[in-house]
């Protein structure tokens, strides 16, 4: 990679390591200051439809100026978020600032930041050393993530010195962003629809994604530690020492895919993997003990990130260079914007019907997807 490549790799980790004791606090801060699960799943909307914001209004500036200054504006908001959290502990304020910092609930990333970064690293990345430095993009996040969420068992009492750290982490990032290349300006104004080619693809794309990540909100991170609080009582410890094993075992399965995707396909591997993971996410509910939905929720995380890569590289490498913005930011405003309609009725059904209702409701979602993505992409090829 390209010294601007190296760069992303570090405000990649320095941004996951926050969202990682952020995403198991945030719930459970929040409950601890009077919110009901209702009122917690509405929270996690407005901060994904936030992010969805984001992602898409982010799109034009980084095509006008680049991606260096978007990104530069874009970490800006993550230390005026920081600040916030750090001077008051009105939960709806707290929102709000979760709202500009880009929160991220879940255990894997979506929003501006991911939009522009992916395509950064396949402009400093050689074509067939794409998925596996996508690969390693991506377990610096979920690397970092884990140690994060490790460090809610170690400071989860002193919510305050996290916030200390998320602002510190905001500044990483804004330095690092200010050492990259700076981009060159490109010509202001939407591209004619002849030189979007892809641009069938790309919606169909992003449709599926979108089912996907509609499913995904029903299970997001912080959904998932407010039910193990909830039906068995876990503490923030151990909630801290759980998700550092699924982030950890996350990360494994993006090694997974660098290493099967030359032997099985992009495709292949994308799908397969997603599915059996799946399965085993509709088992953590059916398990009587905190002992056994903890261990398939760690299985499940060994295959669950297996296609995040492999979507990612087949992605960019199904689209022509000048589609690549406009590609990433459909995809992942889609992914955003539908994982946003979930948490509202999640904490809905958690309060109201059961509490295990979300985990059928979003695997039994991504079985479908997985099955038409399948029947879409199965014989398109990457250029």
């Amino acid at each position: 990679m390209t010294a601007t490549g190296r760069l992303v790799f570090v405000a990649k980790t320095a941004r996951t390591f926050c969202y990682g004791f952020l995403g198991v606090l945030f719930p459970v801060y929040l409950a601890e200051r009077g919110m009901d699960a209702r009122q917690i799943g509405v929270a996690v909307t407005l901060t994904l439809l936030a992010s969805a914001a984001m992602t898409f209004a982010i799109r034009r500036p980084a095509e006008r100026y680049g991606a260096r200054a978007a990104l530069l504006a874009q970490s800006s908001l993550i230390v005026v978020s920081a600040l916030v959290f750090l001077v008051t502990e009105e939960p709806w304020l707290v929102v709000a600032a979760a709202m500009v910092g880009n929160l991220a609930v879940g255990t894997g990333e979506t929003g501006p930041f991911l939009t522009l970064e992916q395509v950064a690293v396949t402009r400093a990345t050689p074509r067939e050393r794409l998925t596996t430095t996508l690969s390693l993009y991506n377990l610096a996040g979920y690397g970092a993530s884990a140690l994060g969420a490790a460090a809610v068992a170690r400071a989860g009492a002193a919510p305050r010195m996290l916030f200390a750290v998320f602002l510190l982490g905001g500044l990483v990032q804004m330095a690092a962003y200010a050492l990259m290349r700076a981009d060159p300006a490109r010509a202001a104004g939407p591209r004619p629809a002849a030189a979007m080619p892809s641009r069938p693809l790309i919606h169909r794309l992003a449709a599926l994604f979108a089912l996907d990540s509609l499913a995904g909100g029903f299970v997001l991170q912080s959904l998932i530690a407010y039910w193990f609080y909830t039906r068995f009582g876990m503490d923030l410890a151990a909630l801290g020492w759980t998700f550092f094993g699924a982030q950890i075992l996350s990360g494994f399965s993006l090694l997974l895919a660098a290493r099967l995707a030359p032997r099985l396909g992009l495709v292949n591997t994308m799908v397969f993997s997603h599915l059996v993971s799946n399965v085993l996410l509709i088992g953590v509910a059916l398990v009587p003990s905190a002992a056994l939905a903890v261990t398939l929720l760690l299985a499940r995380h060994l295959l669950s990130q297996m296609d995040v890569p492999t979507r990612q590289s087949f992605l960019m490498l199904a689209v022509h260079d000048h589609e690549r913005e406009g590609a990433a930011s459909l995809t992942n405003m889609s992914r955003t914007l539908a994982q946003s309609v979930s948490p509202a009725l999640t904490g809905w059904v958690m309060g109201s019907v059961s509490l295990a209702a979300p985990f059928f409701l979003g695997g039994g979602l991504k079985i479908l997807y997985d099955l038409m993505l399948y029947a879409t992409i199965r014989k398109v090829e990457p250029r």
